[in-house]
């Protein structure tokens, strides 16, 4: 059955690729279906991938390769709440240690472009703390980071 809303995530021909490493790395994650091309498109051939369902953390998702044309920005990412710095650790560490990089304040970007923000619930909880003094120091401590130091921002909490 197609669900009603699905998020359509543009590729340069990596659909299959990306979406193969999200199902590995994330739970409640997998690829579901690959459709290949009936004929020549822009980017590829027939029979190549054209699109590809998965699903991300349960949400799902029709990669498309739809060639050069469109990239990746910040403006769309998938925000990931994590229960702990080692989930925290090991899905920041999957994400840039394949190809991808870091950004600040628990962003990072993955290898094909698409951004992720690794964000410990207890980060979420302290910046919107209804204390403003609390949500501050837990805000500006996070400002001073890449991926996300539990310790650092419970640190922050107490003051």
């Amino acid at each position: 059955m197609i669900p009603r809303n699905t998020i359509c995530l543009w590729y340069d021909g990596t659909a299959l690729e990306a979406a193969t490493f999200y199902a590995r790395t994330f739970p409640d994650s997998q690829v579901t279906a690959v459709h290949h091309a009936p004929g020549d498109f822009p980017s590829g051939k027939q029979g190549d991938p054209l699109t590809v369902e998965f699903t991300v953390l349960g949400i799902p998702c029709l990669g498309l390769n739809g060639g050069p044309a469109f990239r990746h920005s910040e403006a769309f990412s998938f925000q990931v709440a994590t229960d702990d710095q080692a989930e925290t650790d090991r899905l920041w560490n999957a994400i840039v240690g394949n190809g991808g990089e870091e950004s600040a304040c628990g962003w990072c970007r993955d290898k094909w472009g698409l951004s992720w923000q690794i964000t410990p619930r207890v980060l979420s909880e302290a910046v919107t703390s209804p204390d403003p003094v609390v949500a501050k120091r837990a805000f500006e401590a996070m400002m001073t980071m890449r991926k996300i130091d539990i310790a650092v921002i419970e640190a922050a909490v107490r003051g």
